[in-house]
């Protein structure tokens, strides 16, 4: 009889990765970043145990898009007033706050959850080549093309 081991959230070992962006297509680049985040990658995945890791993503201010999807594709936000839609463009936003597209890219990959959030939090994003995490010895990795 075979049994399945189910990760408890004290053994698991979070590990940091770092993520160069220059020249990734986003979503594809979120997809890896949502596995990662939800430690999918890992032979002990349990999906109601955070068993994901860390990542940090450098260069986010140069990621592409495919097609016309820079021109054409929108972010919307509302207040929660009357009128109160907003639309921003993509170039717009990369310009302003480049972060921001890969975040909500990732954000909506992961579970609405308590769990999802918690996932969310091991994220960090950076628009330049340099971050703070250097002291966690984060590892390089090489996003699949």
């Amino acid at each position: 009889m075979t049994t399945t081991t189910m990760a408890q959230p004290a053994s698991v070992k979070h590990e940091w990765w770092v993520i160069d962006a220059s020249n990734q297509v986003v979503g594809r680049l979120a997809t890896q970043i949502a596995t990662i985040l939800r430690g999918k990658h890992r032979p002990e995945y349990t999906p109601h145990v955070d068993t994901g890791d860390f990542v940090v993503v450098v260069n986010a201010s140069k990621l592409k898009f495919t097609g016309r999807k820079l021109e054409t594709k929108e972010y919307q936000s509302y207040t929660g007033y009357p009128g109160g839609q907003k639309r921003v463009r993509a170039k717009d936003l990369i310009v302003r706050k480049p972060e921001f597209i890969l975040l909500e890219a990732v954000r909506r990959m992961v579970p609405r959850t308590r769990l999802g959030r918690q996932q969310m939090t091991k994220l960090k994003l950076f628009a330049g080549a340099s971050h703070p995490h250097q002291a966690q010895q984060p590892r390089t990795f090489t996003p699949q093309a």
